[in-house]
């Protein structure tokens, strides 16, 4: 070993909690404070539940996963009123003359409208008022607030 390059090691250094415990042990330090020790932390001491009760984290876990359960019926509900069928024409924001084009032939609601789009495209076309554009931006809606459209109107017809 180099001589004069390591630190004086003390056989007996004085270790001192802040809960006033003291002990012996080697170090290179000739006296060492801690915060916390063996006498004092609350896993030697038998004290953990305590805490935890005290703290209440058992608690806020709970209400957290309460929460989360809530959120996800929640979204659930909103997801199913998203895609209902008696949703009204007027909730697909179509435009002002394309709504009343549909209200005319009688398709008040969603339901109606994928009724009338089973017979594909063409029945759609055949209403008065509605045409290639207007159909595009009812499929477009639909599509887009989650409906799954008839096979038939997914075929394109010119």
């Amino acid at each position: 070993m180099k001589k004069e390059i390591h630190p004086k090691y003390y056989p007996e250094a004085k270790v001192t909690c802040a809960c006033g415990n003291t002990w012996l042990t080697g170090s290179t330090k000739e006296e060492i404070r801690t915060e916390i020790c063996s006498k004092c932390h609350p896993f030697f001491t038998g004290e953990q539940q305590r805490l935890i009760d005290i703290e209440g984290q058992v608690d806020r876990f709970y209400k957290k996963l309460q929460a989360r359960e809530d959120f996800v019926e929640d979204k659930k509900r909103k997801d199913s009123e998203k895609t209902s069928p008696d949703r009204t024409i007027d909730e697909l924001e179509l435009g002002k003359r394309a709504t009343s084009a549909l209200s005319e032939a009688g398709l008040t609601n969603v339901g109606h409208l994928l009724e009338k789009l089973e017979g594909g495209e063409a029945a759609l076309l055949e209403l008065p008022g509605i045409g290639r554009k207007t159909l595009i931006d009812i499929k477009k809606k639909l599509r887009q607030l989650g409906y799954k459209l008839p096979a038939a109107a997914e075929e394109i017809s010119v």
